[in-house]
């Protein structure tokens, strides 16, 4: 991971916790792929994908968690499960948190897609 890309996460994560999610994991990886953060939205357990995109010329940071993305968050969070079967009963979803383009860290309030796809 960059630098730059550590510190987008970070900021994901202090924006989720200012919501009252309880950040869990952070940067788990797996042969499969990695999971950017993992949390507690109440009682839900959320993988969380951090994009940013820093180029307007390539697809935004939204569409880059495309359909071979999702399925590489599917075996991880499987993996993530297996490993801690401590939260394999709670209720999932996958969140995509976005930095675009035209944002600066500065004013960082980022796209946020709850639920962005489905097992």
């Amino acid at each position: 991971m960059t630098a730059a890309g550590a510190e987008y996460e970070e900021h994901a994560a202090q924006w989720l916790e200012q919501r009252g999610w309880k950040i869990l994991y952070r940067n788990v990886r797996f042969r499969s792929g990695e999971l950017d953060i993992v949390a507690l939205d109440q009682q839900q357990l959320v993988f969380v994908e951090v994009r940013k995109r820093s180029n307007p010329r390539y697809p935004s940071a939204t569409e880059s968690v495309d359909k071979r993305k999702q399925q590489r968050l599917l075996w991880a969070a499987a993996s993530f499960l297996q490993r801690h079967p401590q939260w394999a009963n709670r209720a999932c979803r996958f969140d995509v948190i976005a930095f675009e383009p035209r944002q600066s860290l500065a004013s960082f309030e980022p796209i946020w897609i709850r639920a962005a796809f489905t097992a």
